[in-house]
């Protein structure tokens, strides 16, 4: 961080001073590429040239992308770009928004919203023609909230510098402004129900043109995303434009209904629309006049009429893309994955615990030397009858047997919201019979603060980013930590690169899957008889 401050410094003061681009450029340490719009100027950091905020389109309030016009001259790449605008929750209590916005065990991140917010960055070896495998990180947060480089371990350094791969992540328009389907309106607005989805198609349009530049290669695109991103990517497979764009992707914490798996008809997304346009007095006939209302106000209205038409007994969660017909054609996975996708090789996962430990923030104080790891026998087997009744005992078992070195209470926090989801997924993948389909569980447990938060929801990206140094309030850091970001950022890193994470793609038949671990294991439908019991 030093480093970059000071370089940023230096170039400030020269630029001050009338010295001229070309006596900046032939400096030290300076990052200069050429794009299609014109040249960018970074940074370099123990190795590592960086570009940030690069702008890929640009846009008004409710309009498609459009190109960025040519610049003149050096355009500095120094600085965080902004991030769609968005309403951040401040507890678990509002399901809106996700967990890791108020997760006390990570640092999030926030930066200048704007709906010009089409612009992401760069980590790349060498600016040295070498055609390296390019992961793209599509970010959480539902399609509601979250950025780019929202949390620490977001940074995309480590990930180069290990894997010799050129990492990109992306900023989009969110929630109300990617995502109000305004088609009944006007053609102008014929996908707005679709922006968000259109800005990351102009992001990969982006990474196909330039990448080259920033010595990766664009016919080796991974497209990565936890939670929101894992569903951005099931949206990515069911959109006739991204074909082509990208030639793998990695899917975790993400398969869901309503938010991937399936999408909102139009008939629900136009009502939300419609109600929209009615909290907020605008008459269709005036609907341009959306364009000029405050976000506080907009979102405030949006969230109000996806409340309503939720009520009123459309199949929506919140804010998503819309299965229009047309830009997306149909639900990405029921029904089998596009003719398209058929060959894109991924690979999907959950973490063992996901959500289910998000309650026990409510209360750290004690739950940190009151949870399932201070328990007795008879305590685990109360508190697995109150939860299961007359199930607990074979819920127990199930999970003995999928789950040996665990405890019996540590059954009491099994997933079953996330996981079918992505065995849904797997399964539909694996049965089109084209690219091979990979599985994993996270269950590896933080041990910070009595080791109460267990495998939640986004307890693995330390790990994937190979970020263990930048995450040891959540990870406690330490050797078995790094061990472990080692092996998994090694298999994301290995599947970029071949298509193959390293271990045994999952069928219907056999179920092979990876367990990370202190001591990761490939085992096979371990957990089936378990999901039956949570989940019938």
């Amino acid at each position: 961080m030093k480093r970059k401050i000071f370089a940023l410094a230096v170039t400030i003061a020269l630029v001050l001073s009338g010295v001229s681009h070309a006596e900046i450029l032939a400096g030290p340490g300076i990052a200069v590429v050429d794009t299609e719009a014109g040249k960018l100027q970074g940074y370099v950091r123990d190795g590592i040239f960086t570009y940030h905020g690069v702008p890929y389109a640009q846009t008004e309030r409710f309009m498609h992308p459009a190109k960025v016009p040519a610049w003149e001259g050096v355009r500095l790449a120094l600085t965080y770009g902004s991030m769609s605008p968005q309403t951040v929750s401040t507890g678990p209590e509002n399901d809106m928004f996700p967990v890791h916005y108020y997760w006390p065990l990570w640092e999030a991140r926030n930066f200048p919203q704007s709906n010009s917010c089409q612009n992401l960055n760069v980590w790349t070896p060498g600016l040295d023609g070498k055609k390296r495998p390019v992961m793209v990180w599509l970010h959480g947060g539902g399609f509601m909230v979250g950025s780019s480089l929202a949390e620490d371990v977001y940074s995309g350094e480590s990930l180069a510098r290990t894997g010799d791969v050129v990492v990109v992540s992306v900023n989009h328009r969110l929630n109300v402004l990617g995502f109000l389907d305004l088609s009944a309106y006007g053609e102008e607005y014929k996908y707005s129900g679709n922006l968000g989805i259109m800005d990351i198609v102009a992001a990969l349009e982006w990474v196909k043109a330039n990448i080259a530049n920033f010595g990766g290669d664009p016919d080796n695109v991974t497209l990565f995303g936890q939670s929101g991103g894992a569903a951005k990517i099931l949206c990515l497979m069911g959109t006739p434009k991204a074909a082509g764009l990208f030639h793998k992707g990695i899917l975790q914490s993400g398969a869901v209904e309503l938010m991937g798996i399936t999408l909102p008809n139009q008939e629900a997304s136009r009502r939300v629309a419609e109600l929209t346009l009615q909290n907020l007095g605008i008459n269709p006939a005036d609907v341009a006049k959306i364009r000029e209302v405050p976000y506080d106000a907009l979102i405030k209205a949006g969230n109000a009429a996806m409340s309503q038409a939720i009520q009123e007994g459309h199949k929506l969660s919140s804010w998503s893309p819309v299965k229009d017909g047309d830009y997306i054609p149909a639900d990405p996975v029921d029904g089998g994955f596009s003719d398209w996708a058929r060959n894109i090789p991924v690979m999907i996962g959950s973490a063992l615990n996901e959500w289910v430990t998000v309650p026990l923030v409510a209360n750290m104080a004690v739950n940190q030397s009151d949870n399932k790891n201070f328990w007795d026998d008879e305590t685990a087997s109360r508190k697995l009858r109150e939860k299961y009744g007359d199930k607990a005992e074979a819920v127990a078992q199930a999970f003995l047997k999928a789950y040996p070195w665990k405890k019996k209470a540590d059954a009491l926090y099994v997933d079953s919201r996330l996981r079918p989801g992505a065995l849904h997924t797997m399964n539909a993948k694996s049965s089109q019979g084209g690219a091979p389909v990979y599985a994993y569980v996270f269950t590896w447990e933080t041990p910070i603060m009595g080791g109460y938060a267990m495998a939640y929801h986004c307890s693995e990206l330390p790990f994937v980013f190979n970020n263990i140094a930048l995450s040891e309030k959540a990870t406690g850091g330490g050797e078995k930590a790094q061990k472990l970001a080692d092996v998994m950022s090694g298999a994301w890193l290995n599947f970029a690169r071949t298509g193959n994470p390293g271990w045994e793609a999952y069928t219907t038949d056999k179920g092979a899957t990876m367990l990370f671990d202190d001591e990761p294991v490939v085992v096979y439908h371990h957990d089936r008889e378990l999901m039956r019991l949570l989940v019938q």
